[in-house]
């Protein structure tokens, strides 16, 4: 049988190998080019996705109205 201690190191070394690895796979050229944006950057992305939210809010809250307005006719 195998002592529990044995066991925790067995997984840690599985674990720290799988980690070790990981920057050289597949992932690994997308992780060496990934960097912090910009403020600028940062707030355009805010902005873009802020305007997509509204839209898609109000085109949900628009069909919900109409349903309850015009229940028959759908």
């Amino acid at each position: 049988m195998v002592d529990i201690v044995e066991e925790s190191w067995n997984i840690q070394h599985r674990i720290e190998s799988r980690a070790k690895n990981f920057g050289k796979g597949k992932y690994g050229r997308v992780l060496k080019m990934a960097r912090k944006p910009e403020n600028d950057e940062y707030i355009k992305v805010l902005q873009i996705t802020s305007i997509g939210l509204i839209l898609m809010g109000g085109l949900g809250f628009l069909i919900y109205w109409l349903w309850t307005i015009f229940p028959t006719y759908f």
